[in-house]
């Protein structure tokens, strides 16, 4: 089934998570008003009231502590538990042409730069797992783990002890790393990622058979202006689409 329904996660994901869904309300309310307007107007009110909502900076810090799990940064003590430290993918951008070619995201480097730092903490193998997602586009030649190698190798001088460039997801980047590391006799690991994206990412690479050690890192900030943090912004509706993608995924798994 997870197989099958591949494919179609980039769409499905588009149209149940904000600001599609409270923009898609807000059409049914303008079709259904025409035959029931009291009904009509109810539903673009909810809608309008709905990507409001959603577009604060609080709502998404909320929705983060109600409903994902938050994780303690890791110490260098713990590190020394670990075997190997394996960052996920979070995505490349294509269209790079101040760098002449593909280039990591910017929650992708995040993970990639944290991942470096904790080898500094502790000297472990790094392991970079992330192949060409669900949602990639055709004009994407390279997977994001040779995407990332070129750029440890760029901006630090190093090189990944081991990389997945073939995961599409969450699910087959613990199986994949699992199946190469294991080979290698590692099975504990210390798994980068940012702390909203943990949860998910622990319940699966433990389901593979890796004995984990969150190392969580981009943490959702909390509110603190009242000014700015309760109104509505594209941050903010940003990180509440985070949020709910990340649960919605945990429900799925």
């Amino acid at each position: 089934m997870l197989n099958w329904i591949g494919p179609f996660k980039p769409l499905i994901s588009t149209l149940l998570l904000p600001p599609a869904s409270p923009l898609l309300l807000m059409v049914a309310g303008l079709v259904l008003g025409r035959y029931v307007k009291r009904w009509g107007q109810w539903l673009c009110v909810s809608g309008l009231v709905l990507l409001w909502v959603l577009s604060c900076n609080a709502t998404a810090y909320g929705l983060n502590h109600v409903l994902l799990r938050s994780y303690p940064a890791v110490t260098a003590a713990q590190l020394k538990q670990a075997q190997a430290i394996v960052v996920l993918g979070g995505g490349i951008d294509l269209h790079a042409p101040e760098y002449g070619q593909a280039t990591l995201g910017a929650e992708a480097y995040q993970r990639l730069l944290y991942g470096r730092y904790l080898t500094t903490l502790h000297p472990l193998p790094l392991v970079y797992s992330g192949g060409k997602g669900w949602g990639a586009a055709e004009q994407q030649t390279q997977s994001e783990a040779e995407v990332a190698a070129h750029e440890l190798q760029r901006d630090f001088g190093m090189h990944f002890a081991l990389m997945d460039a073939t995961s599409r997801d969450t699910r087959e980047n613990a199986l994949r790393t699992y199946a190469a590391l294991s080979a290698q006799g590692i099975t504990r690991i210390a798994l980068v990622t940012h702390d909203w994206h943990m949860q998910r990412s622990v319940m699966q690479f433990e389901a593979a058979g890796f004995d984990v050690l969150p190392a969580p890192m981009g943490y959702t900030q909390p509110p603190m202006r009242w000014d700015t943090d309760y109104l509505p912004s594209s941050g903010g509706l940003q990180v509440s689409r985070r949020v709910l993608h990340e649960w919605l995924g945990r429900l799925h798994y």
